[in-house]
């Protein structure tokens, strides 16, 4: 099978890549590296030589499909995802959402290829439904400092939906809660990679707010595993959240991530940022139910593997 992956590599869209070379398929991986990192791919540049294509691409350029030949499968992940980023690239951060989910879409509605939408959980916004269904609409500022994201998000999502309804190519919408693992960047600006950078270093981790405000963590492998069983018999059943619903403060996620990384750092309280959400769960009713899904990777083991992943490369 030949598969595109856009953001391919980036953390998600890198393990993606390779579980998808290792069961054999071809892939093409698209991505421009504003947030990807060539020592994601590299190494599959050099184990699977004929299997897998790296071009440096921004999707919200049109693509020479016609080079590529068949394409059966497009999973469009190509956009930042970290408040670091997308606050310091906005405009990007919208266009990717915005042509470059057109640009795909019109790929996939003329080769008929199935396609994986990676939305956000950010689309809820400051949920005032918890935990999050899929026919919860949410409660976001449209001019707010991560608008730029959820709002990409939400046209990606009506896009997608109108294409669908009228070329009816397989389809996959997924809104993806907070994942982690190794192959973050130390710099993504994401809690786990900070809590880790500071513990590793002996300094405060820095806690936003009292720390009572709580996050469910997916670990990489359950994702992978989830978005490749979803694609394999892809028909559109509307947004479905992809994620786990094990639920946790920042404080009890600072405080494990010191503990299992064997330091001695503080704990120091700052400003809730403005916008930043007090509560994220999602409810996972519908995946359980159409794929029978269940996480696998509690948090615990989830972050010793990716605190040794930090110290290895970072």
């Amino acid at each position: 099978m030949k598969i595109i992956v856009t953001g391919g590599a980036g953390f998600v869209g890198s393990h993606l890549c390779l579980r998808l070379l290792e069961r054999g398929d071809s892939v093409v991986c698209l991505d421009n590296f504003a947030t990807g990192i060539m020592r994601n791919v590299q190494p599959l540049l050099e184990k699977f030589p004929t299997k897998f294509v790296l071009l440096e691409h921004d999707v919200t350029m049109v693509l020479p499909i016609e080079k590529f030949g068949d394409i059966e499968q497009i999973y469009h992940l190509a956009c930042p995802a970290s408040p670091a980023d997308y606050e310091q690239i906005p405009l990007q951060t919208l266009w990717a959402s915005a042509a470059g989910t057109k640009n795909m879409l019109e790929v996939a509605s003329k080769k008929n290829a199935a396609f994986f939408l990676a939305s956000s959980s950010e689309i809820y916004g400051e949920p005032l439904e918890h935990p999050q269904r899929e026919n919860y609409f949410g409660n976001a500022d449209t001019v707010g400092e991560r608008s730029c994201y959820f709002e990409g998000k939400r046209f990606a999502e009506s896009l997608t939906f109108h294409y669908w309804k009228h070329f009816q190519f397989p389809l996959v919408m997924a809104r993806i809660f907070n994942t982690y693992g190794p192959q973050m960047r130390p710099s993504d600006g994401r809690v786990i990679p900070n809590f880790i950078q500071a513990a590793r270093a002996g300094e405060p981790l820095q806690v936003y707010g009292d720390g009572l405000q709580t996050r469910s963590f997916c670990y990489v492998d359950d994702l992978i595993d989830l978005m490749l069983v979803s694609m394999e018999t892809p028909k559109y059943e509307g947004p479905l959240n992809f994620g786990n619903p094990e639920e946790v403060t920042m404080l009890e996620l600072a405080k494990i991530i010191v503990e299992l990384s064997g330091s001695e750092s503080l704990l120091s309280f700052i400003d809730l940022p403005l916008g930043d959400p007090l509560k994220r769960r999602p409810d996972i009713l519908k995946i359980q139910q159409l794929f029978g899904f269940e996480p696998q990777v509690k948090l615990r083991e989830g972050l010793q593997k990716t605190l040794e992943y930090f110290a290895k490369f970072s």
